[in-house]
């Protein structure tokens, strides 16, 4: 069995498949053998990951991260809000539905 590829080994091939491209176009999965490939990802997470950590193509801006957060945060106030809004109305059917057993059975003889 072959030797097993470390972190800059598959830096190292990202690199240099770049390089042997001339530059015009980042690295596919397809420029590369399914073990390399395997080894790439393991190592340097999902492709434009990879590609960035070799410094081939370059970081996802920053504020991509914070807006997904903020937008998780706003789903999960809404989520709450219906959640409250839910206990609130059976809350007050129950106490409806109470005050009119309570009339009732004051009206009955």
């Amino acid at each position: 069995m072959s030797e097993k590829l470390t972190k800059q080994d598959c830096i190292n091939l990202l690199v240099r498949k770049h390089a042997e491209l001339g530059g015009e176009r980042f690295p596919k999965r397809s420029d590369f053998s399914e073990r390399e490939v395997v080894a790439i990802k393991a190592y340097l997470g999902p492709w434009p990951r990879a590609l960035e950590a070799a410094g081939i193509k370059s970081p996802r801006d920053d504020g991509h991260a914070e807006k997904n957060k903020q937008k998780h945060i706003r789903s999960k106030r809404l989520r709450t809000e219906a959640k409250l809004a839910k206990r609130a109305s059976a809350k007050n059917e129950s106490a409806v539905q109470d005050n009119k057993n309570n009339q009732e059975k004051e009206n009955s003889p």
